[in-house]
């Protein structure tokens, strides 16, 4: 399950991510005018790195897609996918990265895709130290099955195509999609052997989010 805080964060998500759009050959928007669509989480086996996916628009109807990873430390060897560092009010300074270049963020990415996973429980401890669970503001899942095993991410190159992020190995190629296109009947699932899916709205409305090939 994935914690927050009921706390102060300097600066917020959304200040420290319009900052670092400008400097994105996908972005095209506005990073004045970032509105959240929704957002996601991963639990990290060890406890040690927060995951969270934020899906938004920036003055017109395009949604990006960026899913970030908070450390305590930097990300060893990660400076060229650092978006900033923040002061968090209970864990202190956590450093954001696109997650793309999180090896640890890319092996839960794709356990959740091949083994048809789905995004953490979220809850909301205050100031007494109660736990309130709520509802996520999107949901993801993998198509996959349990029990498949996991194609190796570990060590992987990474690189921009276009419009996608691509983390790739020798034997399998991990794609993050960083403009969303919203669908009604699941029409924009890709030709991979796996994928993961968003809903948000009630599911009203779904997105391709990421693929795996290997």
């Amino acid at each position: 399950m994935s914690i927050i805080f009921d706390t102060t964060l300097s600066p917020d998500k959304y200040d420290l991510l319009a900052a670092w759009l400008s400097g994105q050959g996908w972005f095209s928007g506005d990073a004045s005018q970032l509105e959240p669509v929704g957002a996601y989480r991963f639990d990290d086996p060890e406890g040690e790195v927060g995951f969270e996916g934020h899906l938004f628009t920036a003055g017109d109807e395009v949604i990006y897609h960026v899913p970030l990873s908070y450390r305590g430390a930097p990300l060893e060897q990660g400076e060229e996918f650092l978006v900033g560092t923040m002061e968090h009010g209970v864990l202190g300074t956590r450093w954001a990265s696109d997650a793309i270049g999180d090896p640890v963020f890319r092996a839960v990415l794709a356990s959740v895709m091949v083994q048809g996973g789905t995004g953490s429980r979220e809850y909301l401890v205050n100031d007494e130290g109660t736990e309130l669970e709520y509802e996520p503001s999107m949901r993801v899942a993998g198509t996959g099955s349990p029990g498949l095993a996991v194609p190796e991410l570990w060590a992987a190159q990474v690189e921009l195509r276009g419009t996608t992020s691509v983390a790739h190995t020798e034997f399998a190629s991990l794609e993050v999609h960083r403009i969303i296109v919203p669908t009604l009947d699941g029409s924009a699932e890709a030709d991979r052997a796996w994928s993961l899916r968003g809903a948000w709205g009630g599911d009203r409305v779904g997105a391709l989010l990421a693929t795996l090939s290997a």
